[in-house]
């Protein structure tokens, strides 16, 4: 069953690797294009606020079709949009190609997780979800420190890397992934699901966290910097770090989401991330205490995902792929917001200590979990158990 999956995760792999390249080649990037880093940051702002946008938008207009198809097709626009980018000589017209990227990144990401939860049991929802985000996982661990790596040559050369993972995962949908019509939901229906005060909640936590860790991912280049040398090769070994122990945290993540319930699986990674993320700034001193920090980062900071999907599915199963749809699109806003945020505190902060905000920014992600679950994880494991 699980191995339908892979073709899944392969599509998420290759987003992963786009969406998160770009933290790891700021610099040249902006070198490259004559502009300053917080500017080559909004890059990554406007990738996320268009997938925000377009994933709810593409989603309804793509309701009624076949998912294979949407997949393919999607994938196939994803990969124009990086060709785009690299080929593209002024920011504009790079700036001009994330758009295009995020469109169809915003329909691959939430449809390869709601044919996954569809096609599992309730017992093994949180391991399914698991391996079609273990893909974004897998590409902190691979394919960004690959792209980093070949980025320090020529950041374009990154992203026709990106291109080819993109047919790849196109080549493996249509050969591995069988044809698939999910419940339709048109923008409206969709868009209804944000009067549920539940669902409002969940979202919420994955907005502010997302806000909070992008404030600091997104400028972990230059963060990082002072203690790397500007060496491309260490810190392609820092985003390897944090990638390998990224993957550990989303297996780990559907294991326990499957075991003890999505909230207590919630709330340990929230707070252990608050914490590390804080002590950013006091351990970015030297290379071998931050290769820890972002070990430990990557380590507890994908333990939020799978949870909080697994959250709106039990919530409503047969509203999954617009719950994942919202969800997704929260989470990409959030990214959106955490680069504005931390390309503005940059104006008087070193990157170094971004931490410091990130930190308190997932704090209070926490306490509206907190606030959200106290009269919900009662109600949410009762649906748990009941699927089960």
């Amino acid at each position: 069953m699980f191995r339908r999956l892979l073709p899944l995760s392969i599509a998420t792999f290759a987003v992963g690797t786009d969406g998160f390249v770009i933290a790891g080649i700021l610099i040249p990037v902006a070198r490259s294009l004559h502009v300053s880093i917080a500017a080559a940051g909004q890059l990554i702002t406007a990738f996320a606020i268009t997938y925000a946008v377009a994933a709810p938008v593409m989603g309804a207009l793509t309701t009624s079709l076949d998912r294979k198809k949407v997949l393919v097709g999607a994938l196939l626009v994803f990969a124009a949009g990086n060709a785009v980018t690299a080929v593209s000589p002024t920011y504009a017209l790079v700036f001009a190609g994330r758009v295009l990227t995020a469109v169809g990144a915003g329909v691959i990401t939430s449809t390869a997780s709601s044919v996954a939860a569809a096609t599992v049991t309730e017992a093994q929802r949180g391991r399914a979800l698991s391996i079609v985000m273990g893909g974004l996982t897998a590409a902190t661990a691979l394919g960004v420190p690959l792209g980093t790596w070949i980025g320090g040559t020529s950041w374009r050369a990154t992203l026709w890397l990106v291109v080819v993972l993109s047919l790849v995962a196109a080549a493996g949908v249509v050969a591995f992934l069988p044809a698939l019509k999910l419940p339709a939901a048109g923008l409206r229906q969709r868009l209804a699901m944000l009067a549920d005060r539940r669902v409002l909640g969940i979202l919420a936590v994955t907005l502010v966290t997302l806000s909070g860790a992008n404030t600091m991912s997104a400028y972990l280049a230059p963060a990082v910097a002072p203690v790397t040398g500007g060496n491309s090769g260490t810190l392609t070994v820092v985003f390897w770090i944090s990638g390998l122990a990224a993957v550990a945290s989303t297996a780990l993540a559907g294991r326990l989401t499957d075991a003890r319930g999505p909230v207590p699986v919630l709330l340990g990674g929230l707070s252990g991330l608050t914490v590390i993320l804080a002590l950013g700034p006091l351990l970015i001193t030297s290379l071998p205490l931050t290769m820890l920090w972002v070990a430990a980062w990557g380590l507890v900071g994908w333990l939020t995902v799978v949870p909080q999907q697994h959250r709106l599915v039990a919530l409503a199963p047969e509203a999954a792929p617009v719950l994942l749809g919202l969800n997704a699109s929260a989470l990409y806003l959030g990214i959106a917001l955490g680069g504005v945020i931390g390309g503005t505190a940059l104006h008087w902060a070193d990157a170094s200590r971004l931490g410091y905000v990130a930190g308190a920014l997932v704090a209070v992600s926490l306490l509206i979990a907190l606030a959200t679950t106290r009269r919900g994880a009662v109600r949410e494991r009762d649906l748990v158990l009941s699927e089960r």
